[in-house]
């Protein structure tokens, strides 16, 4: 199966989430996901996590769904999907929501919105929103949690998504129907069916039109209650989804048990609480089982058929004791997952900040796009550049001068003395590649091109030569160097298996050692490749020896030519500044 065949099962698990068919969703995205880390087919496995996380949430798995969650979220750091990173994060704060523990959920949301924020994903950055003002509700601080749905509908209507707008405007009609504002409630709960029935959204459709059923039977409009609670039931058997089904046949058994109803008719309300009753017996809802027992033994009551209501009454009882006991140990079985969730997620941030401070040690030790390669996962990095410029520079008398200061002092004046010719070489583009002792390498062009890689070098060497020239010991001595300059091509990549170090090979790199051991103190040795290469280069030509990117002219003084070792014969020069 190729990608695009498990990105269309994904397609079709999700849309399955969405309608509420959880089971074939978790079967699809099953799937997917065996496929996909067979196959380190990162991207994709992490999608398959996040699905997954989603529908074991819905059906009450939380300790199965962190687990997803926590798996989606840690391939997509690796992959840096800032997106998806914040989409689960969202996730997970509406998983501890339905924990109950609402100090991580808003915790997590308070994460994923800057995060949403700098990408400029105003989807994600809404549901961040909603379920901040979830939280909220919740915790029954109301001015709080209709703040940041109010928010999160005008960012959906900001960029007109229909879906986050039906979903916020939902969330205030819940708000406003906890509150007895059945007004505002019924005007809200409106809209929202209207959205989701364009949508298509059928489980969210059977969903709001019990909501407005709700509205009607606490205001005393039975009939309307009636009515949208009839058209719930019609969709819930259509889904196949059988215990909102059997707690619809509740509500409207509900309905027709009302006395203050004019369509009051004790055979209806029978008739559908022992259908919910028997549905709820056959997929085992215990808790649909005793409350529409309590109403149908309410019922038999009002019509004086005792031995009924006694039959219904000593049913409720039981099973009422039956799910208490299961609902204790629910509880139990919650504060455990919220045990394991927060202990997996502390793990978690400690595998994260180890990852983060491994990351951070191989950007500071190789180049920043060598670095991003090797975590990207690329386990062999070698590459040629063609066209580059390297210095070299070693101290002169280097050996007599470490004999004459402590140790502590000879390393700290090379700490110092390179900690600056870092610093220029940052301010010119080049990458240090390594120091060997008193000796300083640094290449221009590699492992990142760039045209002016010999003006670079050039400008980057005056500045240390001038650094040089001026530079004293604390005793006194006058520390002077030699550089060396060549330009020509170079195989650059990865050496070693733990401590990894990124070095360069080449003639070019044997030239510019030569040039630098055959110069003179105080002076930058050049070769006629360098010279021809600078005067080649965007910044300067033959014609015009003042480059107008170069804030100072450049002047090669001829040295004639000298035997360099292992090379021959061959034309150098000395940089200098032009007066």
């Amino acid at each position: 199966m190729n990608n695009e065949e498990l990105i269309a099962l994904l397609t079709q698990a999700d849309e399955h989430k969405n309608t509420g068919n959880n089971s074939e969703a978790e079967k699809l995205a099953n799937e997917v996901l065996v496929i996909a880390e067979r196959n380190s087919l990162l991207d994709i496995q992490s999608k398959a996590n996040n699905i997954l996380g989603i529908v074991n949430r819905k059906l009450g798995k939380y300790d199965k769904s962190f687990d997803y969650f926590s798996k989606a979220l840690a391939d997509y750091e690796i992959l840096g999907d800032k997106k998806s990173i914040g989409g689960v994060m969202i996730n997970i704060g509406n998983l501890f929501n339905n924990l109950g523990s609402y100090d991580k959920s808003l915790e997590f949301f308070a994460k994923a919105i800057p995060i949403l924020e700098e990408i400029g994903e105003i989807v994600f950055k809404a549901n961040a929103m909603m379920g901040i003002g979830n939280a909220y509700l919740h915790l029954l601080i109301y001015d709080k949690s209709l703040h940041y749905y109010f928010k999160a509908l005008a960012t959906s209507e900001e960029i007109e998504n229909k879906s986050c707008i039906a979903y916020a405007t939902g969330c205030i009609g819940n708000l406003y129907f906890h509150l007895h504002n059945y007004d505002k409630a019924l005007e809200f709960y409106s809209k929202t069916l209207a959205y989701f029935e364009e949508l298509g959204y059928k489980d969210a459709v059977a969903l709001y039109r019990e909501n407005i059923a709700g509205v009607y039977a606490s205001r005393g409009s039975y009939d309307k209650a009636l009515e949208y609670f009839l058209k719930a039931l019609s969709i819930k058997r259509e889904l196949g989804i059988m215990q909102p089904v059997a707690l619809s046949m509740e509500n409207i058994g509900l309905i027709y048990s009302e006395q203050n109803f004019t369509g009051y008719n004790v055979e209806q309300a029978e008739e559908y609480f022992l259908e919910s009753i028997a549905l709820s017996e056959e997929i085992g809802a215990k808790r649909n089982i005793y409350t529409t027992c309590r109403s149908l033994a309410k019922l038999y009551k009002a019509e004086k058929r005792w031995e009924e209501c006694a039959l219904y009454f000593e049913k409720f009882y039981t099973v009422e004791k039956e799910v208490q006991s299961e609902e204790a140990q629910k509880q139990a079985e919650q504060m455990e997952y919220r045990r394991k969730i927060e202990e997996s997620e502390r793990d978690r941030q400690v595998k994260l900040a180890r990852f983060q401070e491994q990351e951070k040690i191989l950007h500071n030790i190789l180049p920043s796009q060598i670095a991003d390669r090797m975590i990207d996962g690329e386990k062999t990095i070698a590459d040629s550049h063609e066209n580059v410029s390297v210095f070299f520079s070693d101290i002169v008398g280097f050996t007599k001068l470490s004999q004459r200061v402590s140790a502590e002092e000879l390393v700290g004046m090379l700490n110092g003395i390179f900690s600056q010719f870092d610093q220029l070489a940052r301010k010119h583009g080049l990458e240090k590649i390594k120091t060997i002792g008193d000796a300083y390498m640094a290449v221009c062009g590699a492992p990142i091109h760039v045209d002016n890689h010999a003006e670079r070098t050039a400008l980057f060497a005056l500045d240390v030569a001038e650094l040089m020239n001026n530079y004293q010991t604390n005793t006194g001595d006058n520390v002077m160097i030699r550089i060396g300059l060549h330009s020509g091509s170079v195989v650059a990549g990865i050496i070693g298996e733990n401590k990894f170090a990124y070095d360069m090979w080449g003639d070019a790199v044997n030239t510019a050692s030569r040039m630098e051991s055959h110069g003179e103190a105080g002076k930058i040795h050049v070769s006629e490749e360098f010279k021809q290469a600078l005067q080649k280069g965007p910044g300067l030509s033959p014609e015009s020896p003042k480059s107008p990117k170069s804030p100072k002219s450049l002047h090669f003084q001829a040295r004639g030519e000298l035997d360099i070792k292992g090379k021959g014969s061959m034309n150098t020069y000395f940089l200098e500044r032009a007066i």
